[in-house]
């Protein structure tokens, strides 16, 4: 039989032992929380950074296609010019979306109040190129 000191160490023993083994539990139990927070950061981490990449990806210019500068020239007004068929000659389809835009800009330029030209005047008309001329 055990006296009453070997019981009242074994009861001590069991509640040491017993508080080590909720100690070993909450601190695996934050070690998994804290795991899981870093999964779930590193995530969202993967998430973001692809979002971003797959944007300036979008937003990057294809290297096929050629840089164009805008250029200004003044043109002599022929008996038959009209403004659209002047838009015909100088517009290209990459910068305006169409003749009407191309020639609201050529009457802005101009200060043109409605679309007549006549014979002899000089208006001056944007054009795009490939080469830079500085």
């Amino acid at each position: 039989m055990y006296d009453n000191h070997t019981t009242r160490h074994m009861r001590i023993e069991d509640v040491r032992s017993e508080r080590r083994i909720m100690k070993n539990r909450l601190r695996r139990q934050r070690e998994m929380k804290k795991n899981f927070l870093l999964l779930v950061m590193t995530v969202c981490l993967i998430v973001t950074c692809s979002f971003s990449l797959s944007g300036f990806r979008a937003n990057a210019k294809d290297d096929s296609t050629e840089a164009s500068y805008k250029y200004y020239k003044s043109i002599f007004v022929q008996g038959d010019d009209t403004l659209w068929s002047i838009a015909e000659r100088y517009m290209d389809d990459v910068h305006y979306d169409s003749a009407e835009d191309y020639i609201r800009e050529v009457m802005r330029m101009n200060g043109l109040t409605d679309d007549t030209i006549r014979y002899g005047e000089y208006l001056i008309v944007p054009y795009y190129g490939s080469e830079y001329v500085g």
